[in-house]
């Protein structure tokens, strides 16, 4: 009998099926091998098959389908979950003593001579847990108190270095623990987008990780492109003997494990390896801030135990922030959206930590005085735990005679020339031309930034082009582009496609509520905060405009920094045009807040200080205000608490000497779990 020449078509689930094999045997190829073996075009002919299937027949979608990672609805808040084995922290040490100190614990509690070690960088990321069941990824939690952590598993299942299925059969359920972490240049460029929108850029990627999982939309996380990496498993489905041994099951798994793991016999070997990493560590594309030093055998482990939250069975190396000296060859200026005027180093271009350095910020002229800084000079820059460089000292021994002092213009540096100044009481200098060139992009940049209006399809790009092109000359022009479509397509990139994906964006902005219309205009001093502020006290456009000077102050928090900006912003008659032309566009400008939802800190007020690792600032906030109470900035005998996270400054030892009681960050997440 004759065979057939074809085979046959295959139902949509084996092709679906198919699919997600092949396009999980890519990602393992990319994200653990290094390699790939078809083109990004080809890869996403793949998904964008997978997709289609899946539309049309929405009763094949897997819980562990690729198609899975591109985030789903906002979420209103993180579920608490205990974590099975404690997610302990590593002691920390900065000397080479201690990790011999170490070695001779170890030894000792042991009664061995020779234990094995093995050394990993220790990512400067946010730790993570995750839980598979039946091979399905089931459950990803932050570490939080290390008892219990929160729920970011739609978050953490946009990363694509997470398998959200394990390869094989031997091991169906375990738990894997690592580090969620942002490649270097992937944090820059947030920050340059940030910095050229006139928005506060991030301190290091670190904390930009932290808050990036916290995001309640896994819809943006998954813009933020976060790394993960593997070192740690526990599994019922397996005896596990090492912890080298688990490093290389981690992999067959299909997870990317740390780049550079050792083995070491000996302490000497262990601290070889700390100092050739020291060295190299800024060839890597993503930040370490440290060697993890972890005895071998996991039932030496075992037998060592832990103390209090740290095991006995490991230590953290901690590196010390690098630094150099370079020329200081001039200060130069540069204006952000609301005519902040900024002093810039410019450097003779060294090398550190990795990068060339040629720029820092100076932050305002009073920074630059208390340094004594001036031309010619010899400065200290370093990189710590912040990728972005800072001056941070002067080398007085070798300053020369035709050093220059400096001196702020009182200029714009922009073509118009537009005179400077700086309000009494304020560090900053001001431009206040509103046709000045540098800040006009800023501020378009900032109205459609994603905090704002968030119009998606207008970026940093679009309004480069669009400001070539004559098309947006202000705010209110954004407005105008759903009636230039024959003029959009002409330009470079745009196709019907994206630019019906801009009239969307520019559609669904007029449906933001009044306060972030209002952080969008870019009033200054009106951040997001004080818009949400004003916006209680005034809820419509036109009873802020009327508002006096003195009914604005009698608002509390809004002090007479804020209630001048206000004032002057709706007596420029060009302001008070583009809120018109805004209304006419049909922007929200009247309030429809509807109060916190409980009252349980009714009458407190709340002041954040140091760096949060659970949650972000802003979402602190969101939460004290939920429930009556008022988050505020600065600490004074009326503050209720002083929440101190990581790095806390001036204001936890002012509120010690006030005597305002002082909240850790696993106590306020407390109070508000119990509220």
């Amino acid at each position: 009998m004759m065979m057939s020449l074809f085979e046959p078509t295959p139902t949509p689930h084996q092709r679906a099926t198919e699919l997600r094999e092949e396009i999980r045997r890519h990602d393992r190829l990319y994200y653990v091998d290094a390699t790939q073996e078809i083109s990004d075009r080809e890869y996403d002919a793949l998904f964008a098959e997978l997709q289609k299937i899946e539309h049309d027949h929405p009763e094949l979608i897997t819980q562990d389908s690729p198609t899975q990672r591109i985030g789903v609805a906002p979420i209103g808040e993180f579920q608490t979950v205990t974590h099975a084995v404690p997610m302990l922290s590593l002691a920390n040490t900065y000397s080479a003593e201690e990790v011999q100190d170490f070695d001779r614990r170890v030894r000792e509690g042991l009664g061995i001579n020779d234990p094995v070690y093995v050394c990993e960088l220790k990512y400067d990321g946010v730790a993570m847990s995750l839980t598979y069941t039946n091979g399905v990824l089931s459950l990803a939690a932050t570490r939080g108190d290390g008892q219990t952590g929160d729920d970011v598993t739609a978050n953490v299942k946009t990363i694509r270095s997470v398998p959200l299925r394990l390869l094989g059969d031997r091991i169906t359920n375990a738990t894997v623990r690592g580090e969620v972490y942002m490649l270097t240049d992937t944090f820059l460029e947030i920050n340059r987008r940030a910095e050229q929108a006139g928005d506060k850029t991030y301190a290091n990627p670190r904390n930009l990780t932290a808050g990036t999982l916290k995001q309640k939309d896994s819809r943006a996380v998954a813009k933020r492109q976060l790394e993960f990496t593997a070192y740690w498993l526990d599994t019922p489905d397996k005896p596990l003997t090492s912890h080298s041994a688990n490093i290389e099951l981690l992999r067959e798994l299909g997870f990317v494990t740390g780049k550079a793991v050792k083995t070491c016999s000996s302490i000497d070997e262990v601290m070889r390896f700390v100092e050739e990493w020291d060295e190299r560590r800024f060839e890597l594309p993503f930040q370490i801030d440290g060697i993890v030093i972890k005895v071998d055998l996991l039932r030496h482990q075992d037998e060592l135990g832990a103390v209090a939250r740290s095991p006995r069975w490991a230590i953290a190396y901690k590196y010390e922030a690098k630094k150099a000296q370079t020329v200081l060859n001039d200060i130069t200026l540069q204006v952000g959206r609301t005519g902040v005027v900024t002093p810039v180093a410019e450097l003779q271009p060294t090398l550190l930590a990795g990068s060339t350095i040629s720029r820092a910020t100076l932050h305002n002229e009073d920074f630059v005085h208390e340094l004594d800084l001036r031309i010619g000079d010899t400065v200290v820059i370093e990189k710590g735990g912040d990728v972005i460089p800072k001056v941070s000292a002067v080398v007085i021994e070798k300053r020369t005679l035709d050093a220059q002092p400096w001196q702020m213009p009182h200029t714009c540096p922009c073509p118009r020339q537009s005179q400077l100044h700086r309000p009494d009481g304020e560090v900053n200098w001001y431009c206040d031309d509103v046709v000045c060139p540098w800040q006009i992009r800023r501020r378009l940049q900032h109205f459609a930034s994603r905090d704002a209006m968030d119009i998606e399809g207008l970026g940093e790009k679009a309004i480069d082009q669009f400001v070539d092109a004559g098309l947006i000359e202000s705010i209110a022009d954004i407005y105008e582009l759903p009636n230039r479509r024959d003029e959009i397509l002409q330009l470079d990139r745009w196709a019907p496609k994206s630019y019906d994906k801009l009239v969307a964006g520019i559609a669904r902005s007029t449906e933001q509520p009044f306060p972030r219309v209002l952080f969008a205009l870019g009033i200054r001093f009106v951040g997001e905060g004080v818009a949400k502020i004003l916006a209680r006290a005034f809820p419509s456009i036109d009873e802020l405009s009327m508002a006096t000077h003195e009914q604005l102050m009698s608002v509390h928090e809004i002090g007479d920094s804020i209630a001048t900006s206000v004032r002057e912003f709706f007596e420029d008659a060009d302001n008070v045009a583009l809120v018109e032309s805004l209304k006419n566009a049909g922007l929200q400008f009247t309030s429809t807040y509807a109060g916190p939802s409980s009252q349980e800190f009714a009458g407190k007020t709340f002041v954040l200080t140091g760096e949060l690792t659970s949650m972000t600032r802003k979402e602190a906030e969101e939460y004290i205000e939920a429930r009556g109470g008022k988050a505020s900035g600065s600490v004074s005998k009326k503050t209720s608490y002083v929440v101190a996270g990581e790095n806390a400054g001036s204001k936890l030892t002012k509120a010690q000497e006030l005597g305002v009681p002082v909240l850790t960050e696993e106590e306020f997440r407390s109070l508000l779990s119990t509220s």
